[in-house]
């Protein structure tokens, strides 16, 4: 089931019920002000050699932070779209690709692996302490949030995101 969660009230809550078997598709909505947009919890990942990378460290850019693993079938779904998004994106938006990284079910060498082997470009990060995942209390995966460059979260999409609401997300949070 694919749902557009809101935060904090900002975005409408959409969801396909279980009794319908109609498939609702729905874009991420534009929040009425900046004022009432929360700020984004930061979070602190490691890149492939261990260094840390905080959110905050792209606060200026807007951000695409997505959540996945290499087991999960709807996060490599979507994963091409992501990477050819992100190479036309050019550097005007930041996509972080944090992997939830247990240790077990998935570590850093099968992550990278995975990411290797399919040829990815887009930056990956591995959330070996579970903190990013706890600060956005991610539950499901993918999980995909759309933070603007003053690190407001704007939007917030669980489910495999098709690339049209990927882009509909990008615009929320590019400067007009």
């Amino acid at each position: 089931m694919k749902r557009l969660i809101p935060i904090l009230l900002i975005l409408a809550l959409l969801c396909g019920c279980a009794e319908a078997p109609a498939k609702t598709t729905a874009a991420p909505t534009a929040a009425p002000t900046e004022q009432a947009l929360p700020l984004a919890p930061d979070f602190t990942v490691y890149d492939v050699q261990g260094n840390p990378v905080k959110l905050s460290d792209f606060m200026g850019t807007p951000v695409v932070l997505n959540f996945w693993a290499s087991w999960c079938g709807p996060c490599k779904a979507e994963m091409p779209e992501f990477d050819q998004v992100c190479r036309e994106m050019d550097g005007k938006v930041q996509f972080l690709m944090v992997n939830l990284t247990d240790g077990n079910a998935e570590t850093v060498e099968s992550a990278s692996g995975f990411i290797a082997q399919a040829g990815y470009s887009f930056p990956v990060f591995y959330d070996t302490d579970n903190a990013a995942a706890i600060a956005y209390s991610v539950s499901s995966i993918p999980a995909t949030f759309f933070i603007d460059a003053q690190g407001h979260a704007v939007a917030y999409y669980t489910g495999t995101m098709p690339r049209e609401l990927l882009e509909k997300g990008i615009s929320m949070i590019l400067p007009e």
